[in-house]
Order: C-alpha cells, then sequence, then structure tokens
C-alpha cells in the first residue's frame, strides 16, 4: 500500500508541473490559404479543402491568420472544423473578395473587441489605396481572451503586396503597423501574423523587428523549411510568413509541410508558433 501511495505521490506532483505549462500554451499559426478564384486546376480549392481543413485539425491551433481568403473558404473550413469560428471583412470592407480572415476555437477564446484599418495613408477610410497598391491592403485585429485563465492578447493579421517594386509600400506598411500598436497598452501581449511578401533582410521585416521578435528566429527549436512560399510544388524559396510577437514568450516555431497525394493544401505552408502567455 505505501508503495502505491508513494506512487500516486509522484503522478500528482508531476500533474501539478505539467499541467500550467501546457495551460500557459497558445498556438498560433499564419496561413495564407490562396485564393480561389486563381485558375490553378487540380489546385483549385474544391480539390484540397478538405486537405485544408485536416492541416488545421492535425495541428490544433487556437488561432488562425490567413490571408487570401474568401468568405466561401472561411465557409467550407468552419464546416469541417465546427469548433472554430471566423471573423473579418475583405479589403474592400465586404465579404465579396480576399478576407484577413481570424479563425479561432470558440472553446478556448473569445473576442473582446475586435476592428480593422488599411494600410494607406488615410488608415480609416475603408479600401482606401495610396503608396502605389494595385489593391487596398488592411490589417484585421481583435482583442482575445482566453477562456482558461483569463489572460488577454491582441492579434493582428495582414497581408502585404507582392510587387518587387512594392517594397516601399511594404515598408511603409510595416511602419504604419508599428506606429499603431505602439499605442496599444504596453502590459496586454501582441501577436503579428501575415504573408509580408518580403524577405528577413528587407526593410520591412526590420521595421517591424526594431519592437518585435520574429518567432523563428528567436523560438528555442524550430523543425521544417525555413522558406514557406513553394507556389504548389512543395520546394519553398523564400520566407515571406511570419508571426512576429511581443509580451509573450516563443517556445516553438514549425513551418508546416503537410500534403496528401503530391497536393497541398495550399502553396505557401503555414507557420505555427508555441508561445507561454
Amino acid at each position: 500500500m505505501l508503495r502505491f501511495r508513494h506512487l500516486a505521490l509522484i503522478t500528482g506532483l508531476a500533474a501539478a508541473f505539467v499541467t500550467p505549462a501546457m495551460a500557459d500554451d497558445l498556438k498560433v499559426m499564419t496561413f495564407n490559404v490562396r485564393t480561389m478564384t486563381g485558375n490553378d486546376g487540380l489546385n483549385d480549392w474544391p480539390h484540397r479543402r478538405d486537405l485544408f481543413a485536416d492541416t488545421i485539425r492535425q495541428l490544433d491551433p487556437d488561432i488562425v491568420g490567413t490571408q487570401e481568403l474568401y468568405k466561401a473558404q472561411g465557409d467550407d473550413t468552419v464546416a469541417r472544423l465546427p469548433e472554430y469560428t471566423w471573423f473579418g471583412r475583405d479589403r474592400f470592407g465586404e465579404h465579396r473578395d480576399e478576407h484577413m480572415g481570424i479563425f479561432y476555437r470558440k472553446d478556448r477564446l473569445k473576442v473582446i473587441e475586435s476592428g480593422d484599418f488599411w494600410l494607406s495613408d488615410t488608415p480609416d477610410k475603408v479600401a482606401s489605396i495610396t503608396w502605389g497598391n494595385v489593391f487596398p491592403r488592411m490589417v484585421n485585429w481583435a482583442l482575445f481572451e482566453r477562456l482558461s485563465d483569463h489572460k488577454r492578447f491582441y492579434l493582428l493579421d495582414t497581408h502585404f503586396p507582392y510587387r518587387d517594386q512594392d517594397e516601399d509600400a511594404r515598408s511603409r506598411s510595416a511602419h504604419q503597423i508599428a506606429a499603431w500598436i505602439a499605442k496599444l497598452p504596453a502590459h496586454v501581449p501582441v501577436i503579428l501574423t501575415g504573408d509580408f511578401n518580403t524577405g528577413p533582410e528587407s526593410e520591412t521585416h526590420k521595421a517591424l523587428t526594431a519592437t518585435f521578435k520574429d518567432a523563428w528566429v528567436a523560438a528555442p527549436t524550430h523543425t521544417g523549411p525555413a522558406e514557406t512560399f513553394h507556389d504548389f510544388t512543395g520546394k519553398a524559396t523564400k520566407r515571406i510568413d511570419w508571426i512576429l510577437y511581443r509580451g509573450v514568450e516563443a517556445t516553438s516555431a514549425q513551418t508546416v509541410t503537410t500534403s496528401k497525394n503530391g497536393r497541398y493544401p495550399s502553396d505557401h505552408f503555414p507557420v505555427q508558433a508555441d508561445f507561454a502567455l
């Protein structure tokens, strides 16, 4: 009997040490969905929507910042993953074009407040375009509270322009986001997800990492390739999808290369980072 009591004591002590660490874990993913309007043949959305949902199910993130998301894609995904919900207006302020949709586990998180702004000289003007952009570029954001312990954090999600000549617009966007975040309460953690369409050597990355850490660089462990854009080939060439943060600690980061029968859920690999709140 004493032996079993000793074993129970050890088990109880182990649980006491493990449970808080697990409770502090926050899983954040950034995932460029790839628009459903492109002529992608066998990579069109109907051929990969199940795999897209399965990839999220496998990684089980608490929250996902997406890019290029159409409403039908968001609705398809939550139909397959009913534990999630998503929100966000599209880049024209409606639901007819690409969204920076934010998905989250509704049994783990709740939205305290949310909003959006445009990356332009008039950020409060819906669908505003400046800096040479061809399409409106924007940020979707929310203040979240975790249901288990009421800890709060902000998450912002964005998608920067992609052309070579857009580097100035990307840099301006980065500085605008940094200035917006600087006005938030300093004690509340902030996480920024996005497809930034430029590499970590850029002025864009430098502007954001002046006050943020890059999870891929700062996490003590990371798995998968550094590069994320692979154009449905599985051979990524650029690290343009980032998770940046302040006020939390990244414990791990991974680039997810899930595929099935030679097909990928998107032309980008998603990136997931785990944080200790």
